[in-house]
């Protein structure tokens, strides 16, 4: 079965407040929403946006924008076949270079943090893709958010980080956002026909396993950054890549879906499935369970987010049930990747401990693909950052930027 990449380089808020995955005790998502058909889409030259403009181009959708990091030659082949009304790119040199590269269209080239928020609040997209990779991607987000798009999030870093902050800004401005990770869409898809949230029993997230499934955790002392980053299904970005090796990604997306559904910790539990066949499952209090299943392709959920509440034919691979072999499950090891127990700890104690979790561990994966640490150092030097800093409870947002840094610093 062929791979299909994603990264996040992953409706919340609802459609509106009570009709989202988040939607309160009597949260089932109504279907008074309207599809956009043009969008922004951040973080555009990375997995998740590369094949967000497939399903663009598929479904009949514009890109009224584009923006990313530094990627020019991308940049460049993406704006001349889309033909935005602006392409963004942060670094300031490779934005002075496309400017150069695109002078012969009109497409209208921004640079900076600036240039990537205009992109991210463009009056004609009525629907904003958040994929930009890390913290990078909270203020376009919720500059996307204030301006009351659908914002299809594939960040989780912007939930982990600030969640409680994030939702209610999707509140107070009507945005509507909606899950583009592929467990958080299959979540939200299983909770649809649900009336009642009082009827759930718990959330279950599907894990992979990443490519040491199965190792002890002294075997793992040697592996090497091209060993971590063969993931069995998806091809990704490094980052999330080894997220996924060292069960972080999963621990991250337990903190996603805690305050995309208002579920507490307890009431969400992660499964290993090696297949990624099953995307996550709901169990009902009667012990009923529903799963939604597809392929390993991540444009199946980025159309979803794009054309919800409808279901149009689009570019992802079809499953087929009769050649997908057995389907298996297992119980994630704790010990050998204690970054999933770090991530489950850090949703308990809530505030800003997701802040200090997520900060910690970018930049240590940070130093991993720079061949400076070790695999094992990671889950290390991510606890010596959660006891190192004191978590604030209901922290503002200066607080969350402040744990961020903090948590970066003591991981030196």
């Amino acid at each position: 079965m062929a791979r299909r990449s994603r990264d996040g380089e992953g409706p919340l808020s609802q459609p509106a407040a009570d009709s989202s995955p988040r939607g309160g005790a009597k949260g089932g998502a109504e279907r008074n929403v309207t599809m956009s058909k043009k969008v922004t889409v951040l973080g555009s030259t990375g997995s998740i946006g590369r094949q967000s403009l497939e399903v663009i181009a598929a479904c009949g959708m514009e890109a009224a924008a584009l923006a990313a990091n530094s990627s020019v030659k991308l940049m460049e082949e993406q704006a001349r076949q889309f033909k935005p009304s602006i392409a963004a790119l942060a670094d300031e040199k490779a934005a002075a270079d496309l400017r150069v590269r695109l002078a012969d269209t009109n497409v209208h080239v921004l640079s900076g943090l600036e240039g990537v928020l205009e992109a991210a609040t463009i009056s004609s997209a009525g629907t904003a893709i958040a994929a930009l990779v890390g913290m990078a991607g909270l203020r376009p987000t919720l500059a996307s958010i204030r301006e009351g798009k659908r914002v299809c999030l594939a960040n989780k870093e912007t939930l982990v980080c600030a969640g409680p902050l994030v939702l209610e800004e999707a509140k107070d401005y009507g945005a509507k956002i909606y899950p583009v990770d592929s467990e958080h869409s299959a979540l939200f898809q299983c909770l649809e026909a649900n009336r009642d949230r009082g009827e759930v029993k718990r959330l279950i997230l599907t894990c992979s396993g990443g490519p040491f499934y199965g190792k002890k955790r002294e075997e793992l002392a040697g592996i090497t950054v091209e060993g971590a980053l063969r993931h069995p299904n998806w091809s990704m970005g490094a980052k999330i890549t080894v997220d996924s090796a060292t069960l972080m990604n999963k621990g991250l997306e337990v903190i996603e879906a805690m305050h995309l559904y208002r579920m507490p910790p307890e009431k969400i539990s992660v499964v290993v499935h090696r297949e990624s066949i099953i995307h996550s499952l709901v169990e009902y209090c009667d012990n009923a369970m529903i799963a939604q299943l597809g392929a390993p392709d991540m444009r199946l959920p980025i159309q979803y987010a794009l054309t919800y509440p409808k279901r149009v034919t689009g570019p992802s691979t079809p499953l087929d049930l009769w050649n997908c072999g057995p389907l298996t499950f297992g119980t994630p090891d704790l010990e050998a990747f204690p970054c999933l127990a770090l991530a489950l700890e850090a949703a308990k104690t809530g505030g800003s401990a997701g802040a200090v979790l997520n900060g910690a561990n970018e930049a240590v994966v940070g130093q991993f693909l720079a061949g400076k640490i070790g695999f094992l150092e990671i889950p290390a030097k991510v606890e010596k950052a959660l006891a190192q800093i004191k978590p604030v409870q209901n922290p503002t947002m200066q607080d969350i930027l402040d744990a961020d840094k903090a948590a970066r610093e003591a991981v030196l």
